[in-house]
């Protein structure tokens, strides 16, 4: 059972950019949005990131890196911080999910996870 004290709610919106896409070529770009909230008692302090992309072709790549656009965020309790980056997969499906390594002022570290969710090109009717 995870401690109250050190919950983070994470929301996801997607959305299918074509203008940087590229079907002939394989290439499928997204934008998300990312909502990290901090729904416990103690203030923390986002320090990495952890994602698993898959497309539906089956290939998975694993992106870890410091910080989310460029920022380490600092979350007061009941404070929240957005973000918007992109991703592109092989195919015009796939997924993301996902974690956030937190640390909090009383040097407790915990993981916050991603939620899994989806990145999908609009079908169109002709």
């Amino acid at each position: 059972m995870s401690d109250k004290r050190y919950q983070i709610r994470i929301d996801v919106q997607s959305r299918y950019l074509p203008e940087q896409s590229d079907a002939d070529e394989g290439r499928y770009a997204f934008a998300y949005t990312v909502r990290i909230t901090n729904v416990g008692s103690v203030t923390s302090q986002l320090i990495s990131r952890h994602w698993l992309i898959r497309d539906d072709g089956g290939r998975l790549v694993e992106v870890k890196g410091l910080g989310v656009v460029g920022h380490q965020p600092l979350l007061q309790p009941g404070q929240s911080f957005e973000y918007t980056s992109g991703s592109q997969i092989g195919t015009p499906s796939g997924s993301m999910r996902g974690s956030y390594f937190f640390v909090a002022e009383d040097g407790h570290r915990f993981d916050a996870d991603i939620p899994e969710f989806v990145l999908s090109m609009p079908r169109t009717l002709h």
